[in-house]
């Protein structure tokens, strides 16, 4: 192994991944480090691929790569502890030529992902840990220490894809170390199915349709935080996500959530006669644009999860991974071509990029929805959606009471949920504005 490269990558997730083959591609000495036993065997994901982030970096993906289905249906549930309250859009322009959603099993998809990087010109390196960064007299990181034995390994710039922990950037005093309310503990569970009991449960037409739900309510116990289920050829991903800080407040088992999720009179029917395979857990960065920590320095820069974005709103991760390594390969690769030493000023590069796409510009617009998430957590998360589902059973009974007498206990039931109009009005208002 060469101990000189252009750049060294530590992590092999989707920024990582896209880091690694977009810098190989153009003819880059590459050295990609992973700790696990194989490219992406520490990696854990709902999953959801989103296509436009891939097809920039390989346009043909779609030949070869393991995708389960193409999402055609989204569903949006409110639970209380036992109805739902949904709604849902469906289109048939989703089953488009070149589809912009799909399930992924991420172990298959990293294996795949991996290959592509190692065929680009990369060298992959697994059962390896980053002890440390190496810097010169100057304090510029010139290269990386591992727990493999013959020293260090020395790079022009060392790219962090290492994932929410973050945990080489942070002993280097990178960043800082992550706070409990900006980081959310998911766990998930794979259950087979039949392909053909997947598509009749999910009322799915073709081999490759498939349907999301994201869940809110009292899935969490009050908790800030989602579920999810998503429909793959032959099994259903159903996983349950809150914040540290509330897991830590509430002393709630993270596996006692999602057990009682599976035992939902809504959710049940739909794991029947299922076989679960996987269970896993993954912490999931959602401390938001506020949280981003400082991305460039003289020799090294963040992307991916290690640089908190993720966008918690619309459930947005893979593409905003795979969207930041791209575009710092793209500066680094730019440096250099113009030999220019790549420094945190030189870095600019990146910074403006992101700054001018959809990843910042989504970030900086959400930025204040997760403090009011945080402190309006009883009602959003607990009292709201019991009320919605009780003024809603109300409306629908039809028991000889009068419409008009039914919409008063309606409004009654809403009102008593947070103890005043005034109450709801604000909560709606503030959520209302943080989202915008």
């Amino acid at each position: 192994m060469s101990e000189h490269f252009d750049a060294i990558v530590v992590g092999a997730g989707p920024s990582g991944n896209a880091a690694s083959y977009t810098m190989a591609k153009a003819g880059l000495s590459v050295l990609q480090i992973d700790r696990g036993e194989y490219p992406g065997s520490k990696n854990v994901q709902g999953a959801i691929l989103y296509a436009d982030a891939l097809e920039k970096i390989i346009p043909d993906f779609r030949d070869d790569a393991p995708l389960e289905r193409h999402v055609v249906e989204q569903r949006i549930w409110v639970l209380d502890d036992r109805a739902h309250t949904g709604s849902h859009y469906r289109s048939d322009d989703f089953n488009e030529e070149r589809p912009n959603r799909y399930t992924i099993l991420r172990a298959q998809f990293d294996k795949w992902f991996s290959k592509k990087v190692r065929e680009a010109g990369a060298l992959v390196i697994t059962e390896t840990t980053v002890t440390g960064l190496v810097r010169n007299e100057a304090g510029a990181v010139i290269g990386i220490q591992t727990d493999r034995e013959g020293g260090p390994i020395f790079a022009k710039v060392v790219v962090l894809a290492e994932g929410v922990n973050g945990l080489v950037a942070q002993r280097a005093g990178l960043r800082p170390e992550l706070k409990t309310n900006h980081v959310a503990l998911a766990v998930k569970e794979t259950h087979f199915l039949t392909e053909e009991k997947v598509r009749e449960r999910f009322n799915l037409n073709g081999e490759e349709d498939g349907v999301v739900i994201e869940v809110l309510g009292s899935v969490t116990s009050g908790m800030v935080g989602t579920g999810f289920l998503y429909t793959n050829k032959e099994s259903i991903s159903i996983g349950v996500g809150c914040l540290v800080s509330d897991y830590a407040e509430t002393g709630m088992a993270p596996y006692e959530l999602l057990d009682r999720f599976k035992r939902h009179p809504s959710v049940a029917p739909l794991l029947r006669g299922s076989e679960m395979k996987e269970y896993v857990a993954h912490l999931i960065p959602e401390g938001g644009y506020n949280a981003i920590p400082k991305l460039t320095g003289d020799g090294w820069v963040i992307v991916g999860d290690a640089g908190q974005f993720v966008n918690a709103v619309h459930r947005e991760g893979s593409n905003l991974a795979m969207t930041t390594g791209r575009m710092a390969a793209e500066a680094i690769i730019a440096l250099r071509k113009a030999d220019v030493p790549i420094t945190e000023a030189a870095l600019k590069l990146y910074r403006d990029a992101l700054a001018d796409s959809f990843v910042m510009k989504d970030m900086k617009k959400y930025r204040h929805l997760p403090g009011t998430l945080e402190r309006n957590r009883d009602a959003l998360f607990g009292a709201y959606p019991k009320a919605l589902s009780s003024a809603l059973q109300t409306l629908f009974r039809v028991d000889g009471v009068a419409k008009r007498d039914k919409e008063r206990e309606m409004l009654g039931i809403v009102k008593k949920s947070r103890g005043s109009w005034w109450a709801v009005a604000t909560d709606m208002f503030k959520l209302a504005r943080a989202w915008r």
